[in-house]
């Protein structure tokens, strides 16, 4: 203990004394110095006195390599310390946003290099009540309310992690058929859902106009006159007793014409697009904006763990979850719509997107990307999507692609099969209105729904209707408003059981319906007549093998149109969703066959939800459990 003891108390001497020689070493005059090298007539080493202090306040160490420890010791600083995370943040704003507008963040001010002005973000009063703004063709009153005038319990607040968000890479941000998705996870091991192969599906859209042309013209030419003597054509009438009942046959036709030529026309991918020496559009926030009803647990985690990330590829970019109260779910950034908030015609759904507007009080200079609760979006269609706001200028909203790949794909074949034409008429029919026309003559979905804040504020949800989103484009395109295409993909998920499926459909078909313009009308109307297509062809068949009327040519090659038109876009729905899904390609072309067989039960189905809506139309939204 002695022994232990005295070597305690001397400690602090030796480390006094070594300090001392090393201090003592380091100020010794060399030689040259000195003019001599001889060792003895160097110039003794002073002895330290009482009135010369070994630290000084100044410089606490006094050999060099102590305070090369004490620098780095001070220069450091933990990996999620605010004012690191903080330049971190700066410099990744001045990396992204590489045009001549870059927002640079003070606090809680964004400043434009461009106009020089800075604005409050967290003043009240910003933006003001109403702004005259203008869409380029009419003016319009953006009007904003408070957040505070609205009543909004504690549980609709929300719950934002972005700000413990590490920076991109740079070797992260280049985008493949398969990303290197490692640098957008919190755990690399997490297991992603939404892989897919967007860029491999849209580069061979852009190729496959020339195919879809040819599938479709011989189809019908072989099946005309090939197979003309099995189907009993004939050149040498123009009308007999069988026409009466097979011009049902021929109803489809305005349809299958107009899928024809979003087929043939060419599809608008970014290969035929150049950006370069454009000036980007300013865009200051992109909400990616999961809504749902909030009673799924499952499906709301599902699309938050799927989305989360995404909030890494661009400063930008917020996601962000919209549930109905009393659904609230802590850990992810949620917005609760309270049962106090009330539109003059709104429900549902649109209330609650209506609620988030006026929360959120969007700019023009705000996107908001609505999904369902199932859907997903990859990382490859965020940055196309963010190319469509940068530098298609002439556009306030637009859409993408669904697949109904991403959760139990094939478990049920009919309802896949269903859905394969959806994807059909997304690559067909809606292409040709995001691309040619720029007008949403014939619709819009309600997922992957790219919405401008300015359109949002001149159209507002408070629409009243079942179909809302369809609502929703009419009016804006009402307003001057023009949509384009994205050349992106959203993954969703196929109806689960018969009930589901029929609901669904019998939700769109009277939706429709009810909207009060006339376009909607018309559509409605043809889709009605489907219900006699299906009819017709019944007919035919049984009366076939009882009267043996011939069919003329000119008809039957008409009707031969639709078939090949039909039976091709189940096929390509199939097909690119295989693809996108990474399927062994020779089970892609067993799945062909079974396609063609298991279409005829599902255009049945359609048939039945349409006659569903007419006998027994909903009295409420019905929700289909997915």
């Amino acid at each position: 203990q002695r022994i232990s003891g005295g070597k305690e108390a001397d400690a602090p001497k030796r480390r006094q004394r070594a300090l001392f020689k090393m201090n003592s070493r380091s100020t010794t005059p060399s030689a040259s110095s000195t003019h001599s090298t001889s060792h003895s007539t160097r110039t003794p080493t002073p002895l330290r006195t009482n009135n010369t202090p070994l630290r000084t306040a100044t410089s606490p160490y006094s050999h060099p390599l102590q305070q090369q420890q004490q620098q780095q010791r001070q220069q450091f600083q933990p990996p999620n310390h605010p004012q690191q995370l903080q330049q971190q943040q700066q410099q990744q704003r001045q990396q992204y946003y590489d045009g001549s507008r870059v927002p640079v963040q003070k606090q809680n001010v964004w400043a434009d290099s461009e106009t020089g002005s800075e604005v409050s973000v967290g003043d009240p009063s910003f933006p003001p009540r109403n702004i005259a703004i203008s869409n380029g063709q009419r003016n319009y009153t953006q009007t904003n309310v408070p957040t505070s005038s609205l009543s909004q319990p504690p549980a609709a607040a929300a719950f934002s992690f972005s700000h413990a968000l590490p920076p991109i890479p740079s070797s992260a941000t280049d985008s493949s058929s398969s990303p290197n998705i490692s640098y957008a996870l919190e755990n690399e091991s997490d297991v992603r859902t939404n892989l897919g192969h967007t860029r491999l599906v849209m580069a061979l859209l852009s190729e496959m106009w020339i195919v879809n042309l040819a599938f479709i013209l011989t189809g019908t030419w072989l099946k005309s006159f090939y197979l003309g003597n099995i189907q009993q054509y004939d050149d040498y009438y123009l009308w007999n007793t069988s026409c009466y009942w097979k011009l049902g046959l021929l109803f489809p036709l305005p349809y299958t014409l107009i899928c024809f030529f979003g087929l043939v026309l060419p599809f608008r991918t970014p290969k035929f697009l150049s950006y370069e020496g454009e000036k980007k559009r300013r865009l200051d926030n992109l909400y990616i904006l999961t809504v749902t009803k909030g009673d799924n647990r499952e499906a709301v985690y599902r699309a938050w763990n799927a989305h989360k990330h995404l909030e890494r590829l661009h400063p930008s970019v917020r996601v962000h979850v919209l549930t109905d109260e009393p659904y609230f779910f802590e850990g992810i950034n949620c917005y609760t719509c309270p049962k106090t908030f009330s539109t003059s015609c709104s429900k549902y759904k649109a209330r609650a997107l209506e609620w988030y507007r006026q929360t959120m009080r969007f700019t023009e200079h705000d996107w908001i990307l609505h999904l369902d609760e199932e859907s997903v979006i990859d990382d490859e269609s965020v940055k196309r999507l963010l190319d469509f706001i940068f530098y298609e200028k002439d556009y306030h909203f637009g859409q993408g692609v669904i697949f109904y790949n991403q959760y139990k794909y094939w478990s049920n074949w009919i309802f896949t099969v269903a859905d394969a034409l959806r994807v059909g008429d997304d690559v067909s029919r809606f292409q040709l209105q995001y691309t040619y026309f720029h007008r949403p003559v014939f619709g819009a979905h309600g997922s992957f729904l790219l919405t401008n804040g300015l359109v949002e504020n001149a159209v507002t949800w408070d629409l009243g209707s079942l179909t809302e989103d369809y609502q929703f484009a009419v009016k804006a395109w009402d307003r001057g408003f023009r949509c384009g295409k994205i050349a992106g993909i959203v993954r969703e998920q196929s109806p689960l059981d018969l009930v589901g499926f029929m609901k669904q459909r019998r939700r769109w078909y009277v939706g429709i319906r009810r909207l009060p313009s006339v376009l909607p009308k018309v559509w409605s109307f043809f889709w009605s007549l489907g219900i006699i297509s299906l009819f017709a062809s019944i007919a035919s068949i049984a009366l076939g093998f009882e009267l043996h009327y011939g069919t003329p040519r000119w008809m039957g090659m008409l009707i031969d149109f639709n078939f090949m038109n039909f039976v091709y876009l189940y096929i390509l729905g199939i097909f690119l969703q295989d693809l996108d899904k990474g399927v062994n390609p020779l089970l892609m072309i067993l799945r062909i066959p079974t396609t063609i067989v298991v279409q005829f039960i599902a255009v049945v189905l359609e048939g039945l939800a349409v006659m569903y809506g007419i006998f027994i139309p909903p009295a409420d939204f019905d929700v289909i459990k997915k």
